[in-house]
Formats: structure tokens, sequence, C-alpha cells
């Protein structure tokens, strides 16, 4: 992991570690999974899905009953993110507020890192 030792690789807002822990204990799953890919028009998106494993490679976050695990291949590019849940008005979701991104699209689902 490229992480500092003593702190945690992202860290996680009350709304989020709620929402995470009602969905894993809803659903029984191990944790919420995120990491990036390729693709959309600013050239990476972030990547989410609940498991039922913990893979051992993952570094594992967890904070008020709500697990997160980065999948190896992000690390590098999540370390330090902040993950928020927010609701408004016309939608409800995730939200990462990343220092690591240097670009993003006008819809916010497409990111861009430094060197990318």
């Amino acid at each position: 992991m490229f992480g500092i030792p003593g702190k945690q690789a992202v860290t996680i807002t009350p709304a989020a570690a709620a929402q995470i822990a009602k969905l894993m204990t809803k659903d029984g799953h191990q944790g919420l999974r995120i990491g990036v890919k390729k693709g959309g028009c600013a050239g990476m998106e972030y990547t989410m899905e609940y498991v039922t494993e913990v893979d051992p490679l993952d570094e594992v976050v967890e904070q008020d009953g709500a697990r997160v695990m980065i999948a190896p291949m992000a690390q590098m590019f999540l370390f330090g993110t902040e993950i928020d849940y927010q609701v408004s008005l016309l939608e409800s979701g995730f939200c990462f507020n990343n220092p690591n991104v240097t670009e993003a699209c006008g819809c916010g689902e497409s990111i861009k890192f430094e060197g990318m």
C-alpha cells in the first residue's frame, strides 16, 4: 500500500459509513470495494461493488460498522480520498473527494490523474 503508517488510506464521513453499514447488514456483504478503471471522457472512472469476500491484497478501512476495501491497482490513486454520501432533492449517492484528481468531466463521473 502507498500509505503512511498510522494514517488510514481513505476517510469515511459519518453519512457514508452509515449508508455502507446499512447496506452491508441488509444484504450480508463483507464490505464495499472501490477502485478505478479506464473510461469516461476524462480517462478514468471510479468503480464500486459490494463483495462477499475480502481479497487479502485489498487495503481495508473500517469505521462505525462500515468496511471499505481498496482494490490493489487503485490504492495509489485513492490515497487521501474522503468518501461521502450525499442526499439532495433529486438524487443521492456516494461522492469521492480525492486530492489526487487533476481534472474531472462536467458530469463528475470521469476523472483524470497526474501523468495519465
